[in-house]
């Protein structure tokens, strides 16, 4: 399983390896050691990711700080090959950036994980119960927000109209790979069959979703797949329900995996 805070800070480490090891190979110039120790780790990760695509936002992250870690070490060999006093200014810029690496990936685990739970307790507040603070934001923020309002509201319309009953099962365990089954009955408690379902899974707050998984029909109205979460952290898992072109039920329902 992918875990960005490991990537991130793994990737660091083995920037700064590499360009040390590069000080071995006579001849390298420095520039290049640089290119080097930033560029393998990053291409390390774009191979780790093919067909698990994290978001632009985290591949940028790494991007910048895998490199920005290779010109802070670059500029450190500059001046001390020269023999010269580094300023101040440099120095402040560098103290900057690893700042700047260590609260990004603070940051990822917290929208991914939530707070540790004693320091979500302590600064959230609690009332005996558990404390979910990771990010839970599920409705995009552009020109098209108040027709989604509309639309969920109309979809909710129909279903309350449709009259089916749903049931699934199977989600709610503490597993990485979890056996979903989904039970379709009408208003009548027959089953309904000839359904197009499906899970989509996505992360809170992104649109598109990280992985569709259909579910074949196995018995008279109820339908079933096994589903296998990528990573750890917050999912929001989306069962559509279809017939023809036509979409009857959409229910989102939230997974938390520590």
């Amino acid at each position: 399983m992918i875990n960005t805070v490991t990537t991130l800070f793994g990737g660091l480490a083995a920037v700064i390896i590499l360009y040390a090891v590069g000080g071995t190979v006579r001849n390298l110039p420095p520039i290049l050691r640089a290119v080097l120790a930033g560029g393998i780790p990053l291409i390390a990760y774009f191979v780790l990711i093919v067909g698990h695509w994290p978001g632009l936002d985290v591949v940028t992250i790494h991007i910048s700080v895998f490199f920005a870690t290779a010109l802070v070490l670059l500029a450190l060999t500059v001046f001390r090959r020269r023999g010269e006093r580094m300023h101040w200014a440099p120095k402040l810029l560098m103290f900057f950036f690893a700042g700047l690496a260590v609260l990004m990936g603070a940051f990822l685990y917290i929208a991914n994980n939530g707070l540790p739970e004693p320091i979500g307790q302590w600064w959230l507040g609690s009332n005996g119960g558990p404390v979910y603070s990771g990010f839970s934001g599920v409705v995009p923020h552009n020109q098209q927000a108040a027709t989604s309002i509309s639309s969920e509201l109309s979809k909710a319309y129909h279903e309350a109209e449709l009259g089916w009953d749903v049931n699934v099962s199977g989600l709610d365990t503490h597993e990485f790979v979890r056996t979903v089954r989904v039970r379709v009955r009408n208003h009548t408690g027959l089953p309904v069959d000839r359904v197009t379902a499906e899970l989509r899974l996505h992360r809170p707050g992104v649109v598109q979703a990280t992985l569709t998984m259909p579910l074949p029909e196995i018995d008279a109205g109820v339908y079933g797949g096994v589903l296998q979460l990528p990573a750890n952290g917050r999912w929001l898992v989306e069962l559509r329900l279809s017939r023809g072109n036509t979409l009857h039920y959409q229910h989102t329902l939230e997974l938390v995996m520590p």
